[in-house]
């Protein structure tokens, strides 16, 4: 499974972004998705998660009321969008897919798949 995310970029705090990823070499309706972050000296941390259906989503305590994760099966694409981001946002964003639809965890464990991941930085 390919997945280069995009969209990143810098942003003003209190603005938005939409992040995507196109997804490729599956078939992407059958796929859990999730959003991740890293910034530079910190563990990688789950941002949002989807199942295969879109009945089940995630988000960590962090991102929740401002982080929308979505999917279009016609295109192949999961979505973040990022509303009122804040500095502590700042970080590389990865979209991962899980083809075993693992339920009861949003970890990375979860994931066996990841692309590359797109730069998201946010100005105070």
């Amino acid at each position: 499974v390919q997945l280069p995310a995009s969209g990143g970029g810098l942003v003003q705090a209190g603005g938005s972004l939409r992040l995507s990823c196109a997804a490729s070499g599956r078939t992407f309706s059958g796929l859990d998705m999730g959003w991740f972050r890293q910034a530079p000296g910190e563990e990688r941390e789950f941002v949002a998660g989807i199942s295969w259906s879109g009945g089940r989503i995630a988000y960590s305590d962090s991102v929740k009321g401002r982080f929308t994760i979505s999917k279009s099966n016609t295109k192949s694409t999961l979505y973040l969008q990022m509303n009122s981001p804040k500095p502590e946002d700042t970080a590389t964003y990865y979209c991962a897919a899980d083809t075993r639809r693992q339920v009861g965890t949003w970890g990375p464990d979860k994931y066996g798949y990841w692309g590359r991941g797109t730069q998201v930085t946010v100005s105070s």
